[in-house]
């Protein structure tokens, strides 16, 4: 929790400053209260018609009354204030730290448990803040001033005070001892329920399809069945404060009124009048002392959460970063070249290497291409480019420099890559194609000729608005084959020196394929192509074909040369294509 709360800059600290002062103001005018109480109770005793003299004692409570409501409100809202700017910033730390993360990050915090960090443990801390800067200040400030005021009163009121104190204390430590443990439980639990309820919204046409309604059903029942019951149990663990909070209350102004009859009617007549203001003030300032209890108590319920919340947070702020970035980001000799030197790769805690010893080199203006069966490890291979992830072993060079020397913004520069699943964001198509900034200006001309390539223009063209229209969160407002030809619209866009093109046709038919290699062959003919693909048609016309097999090479070479040299890649073709289809290509 101290961690989080150093994300308060200087003049936070002279907001809590103030909120002290004010506090300490609030807390005298009303302990005062009790004071002109004690004074009119006299009066009235005494037997005084000095009306005027109990009208301004009155006056002087009512007026201490506003100035507490007055101060509390300025508290409040210096307090709201202070808290939803510590969110701001703790929200802004974690999405840009998220925005840091690699692929191994990614995968040790789950997307649901992200987002639950980022929202619900963000407004568990602001929340404990706004109450705490309030209660957690105030409370200790009233419980001693208050106690300080009856200790020479009377040892049985004092004594009696105590007991109710120690009463509140016990209930509490015993409530945080047994629901401490389930405040993480909780949100680890919130995080499944995001999980599932996430899986099930981008999952809503496959469990349609397969009448699985009933199935997801169950899956959140299940979890959300646990998080109700652990949060029902920490509730009905909380319940138990009210009625002891009402006992010892009623139980202690009882006490004080039982105690004080006994005194009185032992007393003498001047020390009876005396007895009974005492009395009257004390279970006043008595009331103070246990409201003052209680305010901690609710702060000691919430504490533990936050610092649970905080923890979270702090996990996601203080994890490191495995890709380091380097420091080149200037010009190279060479352009568009791509060379890998006996890479071998494997993913975080696996044992066995997804490819291995892989070498081949890409000149600016070739196309390269990879090939082989499912798993072969094609995608883990080419994601090595952009740094998805660090290489285990071996070295990858873009125009001479090793990847992992390059500035991140410097060797995305150089790249256009095209995803295997197409990612679209809510916003216009012109917003879509235009995604990010690579250094260099384009406009709605560069829009257009980039859509026209891809082999878009017809069903933009067709679209209300054209490059204006609105496409939908994911792209849910498209066909898969439109969504892949806008993402290589949007690689082309940039005109980088290297396209990445991760099995990036397959949702398209023969004939867009083709004329879209066609077209973008004539408009990256100075650029490298790496494309990974499933279909023989698709790098048939490759400079060079890389054929994997379980993570190894077993074959570089054009398609000629690998029909006559690589029993893999003979066997991938014939299973698509024919031999007479085959001498033809």
């Amino acid at each position: 929790m101290i961690k989080v709360l150093k994300n308060f800059k200087r003049k936070d600290y002279l907001i809590i400053l103030t909120c002290v002062l004010l506090m300490v103001s609030q807390v005298w005018l009303e302990l005062k209260i009790p004071e002109f109480m004690n004074k009119v109770t006299t009066l009235v005793q005494t037997g005084s018609d000095n009306i005027g003299e109990i009208i301004v004692q009155g006056g002087f409570m009512l007026l201490c009354s506003i100035g507490s409501l007055i101060t509390a409100i300025i508290i409040g809202y210096f307090a709201a204030t202070l808290s939803a700017s510590l969110s701001l910033k703790l929200r802004s730390k974690i999405f840009n730290k998220v925005e840091s993360f690699g692929m191994e990050e990614m995968r040790k915090f789950s997307t649901s448990s992200l987002i639950t960090r980022t929202t619900n443990d963000v407004t568990q801390i602001e929340m404990t803040i706004a109450m705490g800067l309030q209660m957690l200040i105030k409370a200790p400030i009233m419980a001693v001033w208050a106690v300080s005021k009856i200790l020479n009163k009377s040892f049985e009121w004092s004594a009696l005070t105590g007991v109710g104190v120690f009463i509140l204390l016990a209930t509490i430590s015993t409530i945080l001892i047994i629901v401490i443990p389930r405040f993480e439980k909780v949100q680890k639990l919130t995080d499944k329920v995001n999980g599932v309820t996430g899986e099930n919204l981008n999952g809503i046409r496959v469990i349609h399809a397969f009448n699985a309604e009933k199935f997801q059903e169950g899956r959140f029942e299940e979890v959300n069945d646990d998080l109700t019951k652990t949060r029902l149990f920490n509730q009905r663990m909380f319940a138990l404060m009210q009625p002891v909070m009402m006992f010892v209350n009623h139980s202690l102004s009882l006490g004080i009124y039982f105690i004080g009859a006994l005194l009185i009617s032992e007393a003498g007549m001047l020390d009876k009048i005396t007895l009974f203001s005492d009395m009257v003030v004390f279970s006043s300032y008595g009331m103070q002392v246990i409201f003052s209890f209680l305010m901690l108590a609710m702060i000691f319920m919430i504490i533990p959460r936050a610092q649970i919340s905080a923890k979270r947070i702090n996990e996601v702020l203080e994890e490191e970063v495995s890709l380091k970035e380097g420091n080149f980001d200037g010009e190279t000799s060479e352009k568009g070249t791509v060379e890998f030197k006996n890479v071998s790769f494997k993913y975080p805690d696996a044992e066995e290497n997804i490819i291995e010893n892989i070498s081949f080199r890409a000149n600016q203006g070739e196309t390269v291409a990879f090939i082989g069966s499912t798993g072969s490890g094609k995608s883990t291979l080419i994601n090595l480019v952009p740094r998805f992830y660090d290489v285990t072993e071996g070295e990858i060079f873009i125009d001479g420099v090793n990847v992992k020397d390059y500035k991140f913004e410097a060797l995305n520069n150089k790249l256009g890559y095209i995803p295997q699943k197409a990612v679209l964001f809510k916003g216009t198509i012109q917003e879509n194609v235009l995604y990010g900034d690579n250094g260099k200006e384009r406009n709605e001309k560069d829009v257009l000729e980039a859509i026209k390539v891809a082999q878009a223009f017809d069903f933009v063209n067709d679209m209300e608005g054209g490059i204006a229209a609105e496409i939908a969160q994911g792209g849910s407002n498209v066909s898969g084959g439109q969504k892949q030809r806008l993402a290589i619209s949007r690689a082309v866009a940039r005109k980088p020196e290297i396209y990445i093109f991760d099995d990036s046709f397959s949702a398209l038919d023969y004939k867009t394929d083709l004329n879209l290699r066609r077209e973008l062959k004539k408009y990256t003919k100075n650029a490298t192509n790496l494309i990974v693909a499933q279909r023989i048609g698709t790098i048939v016309n490759a400079d060079k074909i890389v054929v994997l097999d379980k993570g190894k090479c077993v074959g570089i070479g054009t398609h000629k040369e690998l029909l006559d040299t690589c029993e893999v890649y003979k066997e991938i073709a014939l299973s698509q294509l024919s031999k007479e289809e085959l001498e033809n290509a």
